[in-house]
């Protein structure tokens, strides 16, 4: 009796335990969090933690779900759990400074209204007028507006990224400034705005105005102007060793700069002199910017292109009499994610990028600096001389000597704490202002981006422009704008917002179950094909059969030959029949392995502690039994 006592007392007390560490663990605890996944897809990295801390002014985040509609959307329901989850931890690290709204917009509901008056996308899912809406807008205190038009699955690795990128714009909403420095005329030829044939701004130009103010900087500057947010450097060449001084201090003040240099820059002209036509023929096209960059730690290989002849394009070329098609190696059109690096943003998710005679980029000296890939080659590219380029160049000649060296950068990030290029100072007799100190390194680490090519940014390279009533109109063909708008947006944010990078796919597929798809597929088209071929020469036989009646009258046809058409129209019928068994025991097969996997991978594991649990609360029951107290 007393051991059932103790027994029922014991059961009492830890039921009331565990009731009360729930409860205190409840409140406790409320907040913390312990996060599994492999990519800790659900723990905001430090970036986004400083910016949210940092907010300067209240944020409202309205977070527009069609609840209803997402269950019926087994694809994406799961990401719109992820999509809220997150906007909530948001909410918890930024405190009051973020109110989050979570708004379900009915069919023809002020909801509604309100999300198609932020101008969020709304899906159409069905023939019932039902509309789909996943996106999110944002305000501040001042009305600014950002909004995520609708959370594409196809970004889920970035969506840390995106949202800590609207919650900076309305943190710092004023319009970024970018300062083009440039020896091209990529802003055209303002000086003549009434001359016919004045030459218009290069259509890279009019994407970037599009999204920031762009002012232009001087190529003669001693100092880059405090109201430039970026810098977009091309082609430096020629530049004195005063406005080199105003790059590097710009630099290591924590300005951002985007270098395109060229080892061979086939849109520079160079200046033509009267007495030698062949002057400018002969005369370096190359960009030069060494003493910064052996400051960064890096250099482009002087006086060679990089050719890829696996993507090279194809050009016209004169010989003899008859124009001929070849592969031009040194111009490369790069159109799938191996050449581009999936990890960052800027390259991440990028169509197709045209190069042209573009240059690689290398690591050099003892500086610590990063330099991050964002572009490269395939794995069988080859440095090219110059030499070999320009009026006197043959692209066949450079087919035929093309061998295959390796894989080479054409556009890199470059980060990390740097030191001055001008150590003895401001290489200058006047008087340094004595407002501007000479800074000799970095307070934080540079956060920079150079591209070996300058040629990309041409039209001709990226784009086809159509006049339609005075107005032009670009016809993308390669996401060379899409690249440089990329960079820029990514260099307009702070250095936390610059180092939220890719946090992983959130849908984590079955690969060996995709695996088996795809082999029992490939068996499945197989034996489709041979009975396609088998029905296919039926047909051929009924068709033969039936074309011998005479007159067009059926019955002309003797009993041989209709016993013949019916043996093959049964036949016909069997082999449909096993067309569709083929496809059934695909299904079939498919379905069981991804039964068999998720109770593997979900169900297997509790049970097996659930079995070892009862097993060793068995033997410890017959271990206290076997303990008898001895008498004395």
């Amino acid at each position: 009796m007393n051991q059932k006592m103790l027994t029922t007392t014991g059961l009492l007390i830890a039921i009331i335990l565990f009731l009360a560490i729930n409860i205190v663990s409840d409140v406790a605890f409320k907040s913390a969090r312990l996060d599994l996944t492999e990519n800790q897809l659900y723990t905001l990295s430090e970036g986004s933690k400083n910016i949210l801390k940092a907010l300067e002014e209240p944020i409202t985040l309205r977070f527009f779900l069609s609840q209803k509609v997402a269950t019926r959307l087994p694809g994406i329901s799961s990401y719109t759990v992820r999509v809220r989850e997150l906007l909530e931890e948001y909410q918890r690290t930024a405190g009051d400074k973020l109110k989050l709204k979570l708004i379900d917009p009915e069919p023809f509901s002020e909801e509604e209204d309100q999300a198609e008056g932020y101008g969020l996308q709304g899906i159409p899912v069905d023939d019932s007028n039902t509309t789909f809406y996943f996106g999110l807008a944002g305000t501040n205190s001042t009305d600014d507006e950002e909004v995520i038009p609708f959370f594409s699955p196809n970004r889920t690795e970035f969506l840390e990224y995106d949202l800590t990128k609207l919650i900076h714009q309305l943190d710092k909403p004023k319009q970024k400034v970018v300062g083009i420095m440039s020896t091209l005329p990529v802003q055209g030829n303002t000086a003549s705005p009434f001359q016919q044939n004045a030459a218009k701004p290069w259509m890279i130009v009019d994407h970037i105005r599009q999204l920031f103010e762009v002012r232009t900087v001087e190529t003669n500057v001693e100092k880059i102007p405090d109201n430039i947010d970026m810098l977009m450097l091309i082609h430096p060449k020629d530049f004195s060793e005063a406005t080199l001084y105003a790059l590097d201090q710009f630099v290591l003040n924590g300005g951002r700069v985007i270098v395109f240099a060229d080892p061979y820059s086939e849109v520079y002209e160079p200046p033509s002199d009267p007495k030698n036509p062949f002057a400018a023929m002969q005369a370096p096209r190359n960009s030069e910017l060494s003493k910064l960059f052996d400051a960064w730690g890096l250099e482009i290989v002087p006086n060679k292109v990089v050719g890829d002849l696996r993507v090279a394009q194809k050009v016209q070329v004169r010989k003899g009499s008859r124009a001929v098609v070849v592969n031009y190696p040194v111009w490369i059109d790069l159109d799938n994610e191996q050449y581009f690096n999936t990890e960052d943003i800027v390259s991440a998710k990028l169509d197709n990028i045209v190069f042209a005679t573009a240059g690689a980029i290398v690591e050099k000296g003892d500086v610590e600096t990063e330099i991050i890939p964002l572009i490269q080659t395939g794995s069988k590219a080859m440095q090219i001389e110059t030499s070999k380029l320009g009026f006197f160049g043959d692209p066949e000649d450079l087919v035929r000597n093309f061998k295959p060296e390796g894989q080479f950068t054409l556009a890199a990030r470059v980060t990390g704490k740097v030191k001055t290029a001008f150590p003895e100072g401001k290489p200058t007799a006047e008087e340094t202002d004595q407002k501007t100190e000479h800074l000799t390194e970095s307070a934080e680490p540079i956060n920079i981006i150079i591209v070996a090519d300058t040629d990309l940014l041409e039209d001709k390279f990226w784009v086809r422009v159509q006049n339609f009533i005075g107005q032009r109109i670009a016809l993308p063909h390669a996401a060379n704008a899409t690249f440089v708008s990329n960079a820029l947006d990514n260099l307009s944010g702070s250095n936390d917002l610059i180092s939220v990078r890719n946090r992983g796919n959130f849908a984590k597929p079955f690969t060996k179950v995709e695996d088996i798809q795809r082999e029992a597929e490939q068996q499945y088209r197989a034996k489709e094909k041979q009975l396609q071929t088998r029905l296919q020469e039926t047909d051929q036989k009924i068709r033969e059969l039936q074309s011998q009646k005479k007159d067009g009258n059926e019955f002309m046809l003797n009993v041989e030959q209709q016993q013949e058409i019916a043996r093959f129209r049964e036949e016909k019928i069997h082999i449909r029949k096993e067309l569709r068994d083929v496809q059934h025991e695909l299904h079939k097969n498919i379905a069981s392995l991804e039964t068999q996997m998720k109770f593997i991978n979900i169900g297997l594991m509790p049970l097996l502690i659930g079995i070892g649990g009862i097993t060793l609360g068995i033997l410890s029951r017959r271990r206290r039994k076997g303990l008898q107290p001895v008498k004395g």
